[in-house]
């Protein structure tokens, strides 16, 4: 991060640098000056000015020049050029971007034409080449390679794109032609495509508001505004609060019960931040996860864990309350000014749950023998507090320590034996090969493509062929400018309009273990499963194959099946032959211990399915608010999850104040859609998986239908196509134990 000094230092070389400009505009003009006086006479003002224009253009024409946003990148696959681009690249190049895309939209919207599929939703397809360039890079590095500069020019970009944005959505002339589009699209012979292009372009103008009044239109851009900020802002306390060091320890005696790796890890967290203390732990999961596994001190494990779940808690400059609270509000207000009851019911609506009700019942379908399961996990636990001769009550912070009590004491099996197995760039490796047995699809490293941060690795995607089909970089190690989490995105996605077919740019992020001194990253059977899972979106964009970017787009609740049905292969005992080899040996993981881990598989899903639901209702229950008043924080939340039954052994997965997935991470009413897919997922990979392990044609016909771009027109006909019936929520209910 920047300290105060550095920001002040870049903000003195910037006035330095515009007052270096107006210099030699001066310059410019006395020389120009002797010029004329030397011939007798003085220019007229008018002269001057064209003078003045012209200094000023081959100034901004020179500064243009070197920013590498507007150059062609002549890089392999034209990958941006990471190695050039400065944070004084993006405001202009984000300006250029906006005029650019404003200047087609005015020519689209004004055209005399008739309105053709060709000249408007083509045209605007085209419209945002630039915009998009700069904007998939900028905001993909602010989420993870950021800095207090970059931050804060993210604050004044949002409104601006904000406006941006509402300029198009609210544009009468532009929606006009749409409209004429689509009340005789049956008539315009549109391939399949073209027709679900059009039908996302009417509904998301409609439901950006261009049916809205004049007066309303002015309403919706100042809530779209500001919440656009709140969201910002909300994200910016979660990294601030989950990169601060939740537990520092003086003493080594302290850590009993933790490993080696694990203290040795602390330490080096400790003098990364020049603590005084010789240990600490961040509140980053790879940190405070093992403490909570196997630290014997259970003061230190509830100091931490409530450390953890009071992020943006705190009564702090980084407090998220009243931020939250005012987001719920305003997303009432958007909803209702849109014609809508909730928030959640305007979400849904094109999600495949359709309305709030429906995921009510989804989830407390599955609560009922969740909450029953848990509850005999705690007893299991309790047994084992009573049977080492302590009186106390199982708590929250004591769950993943007596979880490894139970798993070691039933199946003989904890996570520390697992570790020296899952090295970081086996694991990787493990999940190419999944997809190559699947698919057909090679991985090739690449050292001459330009990267944002020493831990990013680059690979060249090709089909079975050697055609090229895309670039993946993985970034997989937690640091300070790296939000919490994990993801997929793109720096480009693919498209093939005018017969310019486009490979994407695909990126993975996540925070595993990270590498020590004299150790690899050794991941958790837990980080293993997440990078199968974002590994799983990066085929979905891989393997896009449409004319049109908007044909790509899928239900919030249907986008999460290509990752999760990743995630069985992670521990199939074929697929764990393949990679999990002992970091040091390289000897393969032991059939004992994969029996062991199978054996193990069913364990605590009781625990994590109800943690889930209960954040899940949690978000359902801010989006279902009717009404703009602000609620108490702390109150609204106790209440949601006493309603629903939540026992006190355990927590929601994500409290309010650091629930970024829905504050600030778009899905807002649809934190569920994981549960959702986890249905879809189970009995997808039955189907993958009846006859073999790795049934080529099963998968071409997966990557087809789901992952190629067909379920942009209808989830659930899409996933028929492939499956041939709707699925059952039996699979699922049988693969956690549930049943």
């Amino acid at each position: 991060m920047l300290s105060r000094d550095r920001l002040s230092e870049a903000r003195i070389m910037r006035k330095d640098k515009f007052n270096l400009t107006i210099n030699k505009i001066n310059n410019s003009l006395i020389i120009h000056r002797i010029k004329i006086k030397v011939k007798g006479f003085f220019m007229h003002k008018i002269q001057i000015f064209t003078v003045l224009t012209l200094i000023l253009s081959s100034i901004i024409m020179a500064q243009t020049n070197n920013n590498p946003f507007f150059k062609e990148w002549n890089t392999p696959f034209q990958t941006p050029p990471f190695n050039e681009i400065k944070l004084e690249h993006y405001l202009p190049a984000f300006e250029e971007g906006m005029k650019q895309q404003k200047a087609a939209v005015d020519s689209i919207a004004n055209s005399s034409e008739e309105p053709t599929f060709e000249n408007t939703i083509e045209a605007m397809e085209n419209s945002s080449e630039f915009l998009d360039r700069v904007d998939n890079v900028f905001f993909a590095l602010n989420s993870a390679n950021t800095n207090d500069e970059m931050q804060k020019l993210a604050r004044q970009l949002t409104p601006m794109i904000s406006k941006h944005n509402d300029d198009i959505n609210l544009n009468p002339k532009l929606f006009e032609r749409v409209k004429k589009l689509y009340d005789k699209k049956n008539s315009l012979k549109l391939s399949s495509e073209q027709n679900t292009v059009l039908e996302n372009y009417y509904r998301g103008f409609v439901r950006a508001g261009a049916n809205l009044s004049e007066v309303d239109k002015e309403k919706l851009r100042k809530l779209n505004e500001e919440l656009s900020m709140l969201g910002l802002k909300f994200g910016e306390n979660m990294l601030k609060e989950t990169n601060a060091v939740g537990l520092a320890v003086e003493n080594e005696e302290d850590l009993a019960g933790l490993s080696p790796d694990v203290i040795k890890a602390a330490g080096e967290m400790a003098r990364s931040k020049q603590l005084q203390e010789n240990f600490a732990f961040t509140l980053q999961k790879p940190s405070f996860i093992p403490f909570l596994q196997y630290s014997d001190r259970r003061d230190l494990r509830e100091n931490i864990f409530k450390a953890y779940i009071n992020r943006c808690n705190n009564n702090n400059e980084y407090d998220n309350k009243k931020l939250l609270s005012k987001i719920a509000s305003l997303r009432v207000a958007k909803a209702n000014l849109l014609g809508y009851k909730t928030h959640a019911d305007f979400v849904l609506e094109r999600n495949m749950a359709k309305k709030p009700e429906n995921v009510y019942k989804f989830l407390k379908e599955i609560w009922t023998p969740a909450v029953k399961r848990a509850v005999n996990e705690a007893a299991d636990m309790q047994k084992i507090i009573g049977d080492e001769g302590k009186n106390f009550k199982l708590e929250p912070w004591d769950w993943w320590y007596y979880a490894e009590k139970v798993k070691k004491e039933k199946y003989s099996l904890d996570e520390e034996m697992l570790r020296p197995y899952f090295k970081m760039e086996n694991v990787r490796q493990g999940v190419f090969d999944v997809a190559s047995k699947l698919y057909g699809i090679q991985f090739v490293e690449r050292n001459d493509i330009q990267v944002y941060h020493p831990d990013v690795k680059v690979f060249e995607v090709k089909e079975a062929d050697g055609k090229h089909l895309g670039i993946f970089y993985s970034d997989y190690f937690p640091r300070d400018g790296k939000r919490s989490g994990a993801w997929s995105s793109t720096f480009r996605g693919q498209s093939n309009m005018k017969g310019k077919y486009i490979t994407p740019l695909v990126f993975n992020v996540g925070n595993f273990a990270k590498p020590t001194a004299d150790k690899p990253s050794l991941m958790s059977l837990d980080e293993v499963n997440t990078l199968f899972h974002e590994f799983g979106h990066a085929l979905q964009r891989l393997f896009a194959n449409t004319t049109y970017p908007t044909a790509q787009w899928v239900p919030r609740d249907f986008v999460e099946l290509p990752s999760q049905i990743m995630e069985n292969w992670a521990t199939e005992p074929k697929v764990l032959k393949m990679y999990a080899k002992h970091y040091q040996t390289g000897e393969p993981m032991p059939q004992e211990l994969i029996d062991k881990l199978l054996n193990a598989s069913l364990f605590n899903q009781g625990f994590e399915t109800v943690e889930y639901i209960a954040a899940s209702i949690l978000d359902m229950d801010w989006h279902t608010l009717a009404d703009t008043t602000q609620r108490d924080v702390p109150a609204f939340e106790k209440q949601s999850l006493t309603n629903i039954g939540l026992i006190p052994q355990i927590e929601s997965r994500y409290q309010s104040t650091n629930f970024q997935h829905i504050f600030s991470g778009g899905y807002s009413a649809g934190y569920y859609s994981y549960l959702w897919a986890a249905v879809l997922d189970a009995d997808a990979f039955n189907a993958i998986t009846e006859k073999d392990l790795f049934d080529q044609k099963m998968a071409a016909s997966f990557r087809k239908n789901v992952l190629s771009g067909g379920a942009a027109a209808d989830a659930m006909e899409a996933y028929k196509r492939f499956r041939g019936s709707e699925p059952k929520i039996d699979a699922l209910l049988k693969k956690r134990g549930l049943n």
